[in-house]
């Protein structure tokens, strides 16, 4: 499952991990543990695993191409460390237990200049769907930017044909706001995505039931 946003150049405990983290976020990403996997700052060493595993037909599908070599991952690796220490944007990547590099990712980039207003997106590999791992992972990420980053309202988009992936955004609380027409090009053609949103009021008051929804 994936989102537009993807590759651009739980349980209530694990929440509470993630709300406590107090850290200057653009010198460095925390290391956030969750429920069988943890989050961390993408590496160098990721690339390989990242090649192999998001650039496969039903991965990317319905998000921009990512890059296709060894050596484009590691630039947008490298890219993603500059936007971090400019404050701009943030990424994630998602580690099972077991593993030593990274099987996906989460990203979140300013939308506005206080990054106030932020959109996210996500791209985990196929194998993965269905694990429960996006709901978890995502409910430390959507903690992270509200209450350590200090964003208000935080958006997504997919592509209306990406059932699986505005599945996904529903069952964590997202509210559906819109059609965005022709929007997006993919494969020589424009489509319409969903404009999903998740503001700070939804996201305090529905904290203390996310063991429930994200199960």
């Amino acid at each position: 499952m994936a989102t537009t946003a993807a590759l651009q150049p739980l349980t209530s405990t694990t929440v509470t991990e993630a709300t406590t983290v107090t850290t200057d976020w653009t010198a460095g990403l925390p290391v956030l543990p969750c429920d069988g996997f943890t989050l961390r700052e993408l590496r160098l060493t990721d690339a390989p695993t990242l090649l192999a595993l998001l650039t496969s037909e039903e991965v990317t599908r319905f998000i921009s191409p990512p890059p296709t070599t060894l050596e484009g991952f590691e630039r947008f690796i490298r890219w993603t460390e500059r936007e971090r220490e400019a404050g701009r944007y943030l990424c994630f990547a998602v580690v099972p237990d077991g593993y030593d590099a990274a099987i996906g990712l989460f990203q979140v980039r300013q939308l506005d200049q206080r990054f106030g207003t932020a959109e996210w997106g996500f791209a985990i590999a196929s194998e993965f769907w269905g694990s429960g791992l996006f709901s978890k992972g995502a409910a430390v990420v959507l903690g992270f930017a509200f209450d350590v980053v200090g964003v208000r309202r935080l958006e997504a988009r997919a592509a209306v044909q990406n059932i699986r992936g505005n599945g996904a955004l529903r069952k964590i609380g997202a509210v559906q706001e819109g059609i965005l027409r022709k929007s997006f090009l993919r494969g020589g053609k424009l489509i319409d995505q969903a404009l999903w949103a998740i503001i700070d009021e939804d996201w305090y008051r529905s904290k203390a039931v996310w063991g429930e929804k994200v199960n």
